[in-house]
This record gives structure tokens, C-alpha cells and sequence, in this order.
């Protein structure tokens, strides 16, 4: 139960950040990538802290560290993610950006040399045929966005491989705080570089930033934190790619876009692929007995 737990709160993550594309995409509208981020990392960080005030007294010297590292990572991520929007299509970020699910097994054998699971190279593969299907629309021209959409995929799928590694031995929320207030300092470090201290705001750009620190942050990385308590970091990455169908649907039902053939197709393989790492022990099972 414990197994399915975890990745019930990942496909929550999934959809919280599936609606964040298009939080994003109307949040620049009003702010800078620096604003954004500095914004919505501080009030979740706050929020977080209020809310789970208890968990502030399990912030060790190795929570801090640790959450540090994750704050930075998560940092480095958005920023690819949110710049590559300003270069490229948001189908082409979300396509490119879902290939962490075949970065995480990787950094998995590179550190740890844990062995290719055949099931999981297989998920993988459709998976991201599913996600190019679902999301890309143009041509596979390499731009500056593209790159950095590329990187940042390299940046979340490290992400969740040493969240899934952390959570196994310190407190899930506490990290998180932790993580969220790294960002935080990151962020405003950066909008105090730039020279974008925010002196105005409009009433849909605050609107933008509490729906983004709210839900696509705070409970979207809390339930992330959590799961990883108990559920596989590959598997991980492959629910969480799933935010590619929620990211189409909420484009579709806010944005008014039009969901083709092609896209429903991408749906298909994606699921397709979940249920094949998901049943991957009874093949196995069918494999020997046979």
C-alpha cells in the first residue's frame, strides 16, 4: 500500500505541474524569469514553513545540506525550463524536458552502477515516443531553446534521483523547506543581479504567482518529497512524465487549443509505458514460469 501511496502522490505532482505550463506561460506575461521564480519560491517556502512548523526543529546540519544541494539543483532547472519558454514552443520545452525519464536510470548506473532493467529501457523508449507524439510540433531544429530545454531535463532528472536518494533518510517536508528557501535566495540573488526588483504588480500577475507557489510548488513538491519515500526513481520519472498529457489538457480546456489524433496517440504510449514498468514483476513471473 505504502508503494501505491507514493505514486498516487505522483501523479498528483504530475498534474499540479502539467497545470504549471500554463501558469508559466501567463505569469510572463507579467513578470521576469528571475520575478517568477524569486516570487513563487518565497511564498511556498513561507507558506510550507507555516504550515508544517513542526518539522522546522528536524532541520539538522544534514537536512540543511542536503536540502541545499536540492534547492540548487531545482534552481538551476526552473531557470533552464522557464528561459527555454522564452526561446522556443512550450511543446517542444515539455517534450524535451520530459526526457529526464531516460536521464534517471542513467545517473543511476553512472553512480551507483545499478543495472538497465530490460522493462524499464523498454518504458522509456515509448514513453518518449508517447511525449513526441503528445507535444512536439515542429521540426527537431536545435535553437537556443531547445539546448536549454535539453539541460533542463539533465538538471530535473538529477533532481529526483537525489530526492528519491535524500528522503530515504532524512524527513521528506523538512527537505523540502529547506530546498524551497535555497531557491528562494538563488532567485532573489539573481533578480538583485539583473536589476529586477519588482515595484508594481498586477492583480492577474499576483493571482499567477499564488497559484504557481500554492499548487504547482508547494503541494506539487510536498506530494513529489513524500512519494519518493516509497516509490522507485524511475518509476518516478515516468509518472511524473505525465505532466505532458495534464499540460495538454489544461492548455486545451484554458487556452483553447485544439487536441489532435496525434496528441490523443501520445496519451496512449505514455500510459502504455506506466503500465509496463508498472506490471514489470509479473512479466518476469510469466517469463520464468514459461
Amino acid at each position: 500500500m505504502k508503494k501505491y501511496k507514493g505514486e498516487l502522490l505522483m501523479l498528483i505532482t504530475a498534474v499540479m505541474w502539467g497545470s504549471g505550463f500554463v501558469g508559466m506561460a501567463v505569469g510572463l506575461e507579467h513578470w521576469s524569469v528571475m520575478q517568477l521564480m524569486a516570487l513563487r519560491f518565497t511564498l511556498a517556502t513561507i507558506l510550507l514553513a507555516l504550515i508544517f512548523n513542526k518539522k522546522l526543529r528536524l532541520i539538522s546540519k544534514s537536512v540543511f545540506w542536503k536540502g541545499s544541494i536540492l534547492g540548487a539543483i531545482l534552481f538551476v532547472a526552473f531557470t533552464l525550463q522557464t528561459l527555454g519558454l522564452e526561446y522556443t514552443t512550450p511543446s517542444k520545452n515539455a517534450f524535451l524536458t520530459a526526457i529526464n525519464v531516460i536521464i534517471v536510470p542513467i545517473i543511476a548506473y553512472i553512480i551507483y552502477k545499478r543495472r538497465f532493467d530490460r522493462f524499464e529501457i523498454m518504458a522509456a523508449i515509448i514513453a518518449i515516443v508517447g511525449i513526441g507524439f503528445l507535444s512536439l510540433q515542429d521540426s527537431f531544429t536545435m535553437n537556443l531553446g531547445d539546448m536549454l530545454s535539453i539541460l533542463c531535463a539533465i538538471a530535473f532528472a538529477f533532481d529526483i534521483f537525489y530526492t528519491n536518494v535524500f528522503v530515504k533518510k532524512e524527513d521528506a517536508l523538512a527537505l523540502t523547506i529547506v530546498q524551497f528557501f535555497a531557491a528562494s535566495i538563488l532567485s532573489w540573488i539573481g533578480v538583485l543581479a539583473l536589476g529586477e526588483v519588482p515595484t508594481s504588480a498586477s492583480t492577474e500577475g499576483v493571482l499567477t504567482i499564488l497559484y504557481l507557489a500554492v499548487f504547482c510548488t508547494l503541494v506539487a513538491y510536498a506530494c513529489q518529497n513524500i512519494g519518493m519515500q516509497y516509490a522507485d526513481p524511475t518509476k518516478s520519472a515516468l509518472i511524473l512524465s505525465t505532466e505532458s498529457i495534464f499540460g495538454t489538457l489544461f492548455s486545451v480546456l484554458l487556452l483553447s487549443e485544439v487536441l489532435t489524433g496525434r496528441m490523443i496517440f501520445g496519451c496512449f504510449l505514455i500510459f502504455i509505458a506506466i503500465i509496463i514498468a508498472e506490471v514489470k514483476p509479473s512479466f518476469k513471473k510469466s517469463i520464468i514460469n514459461a
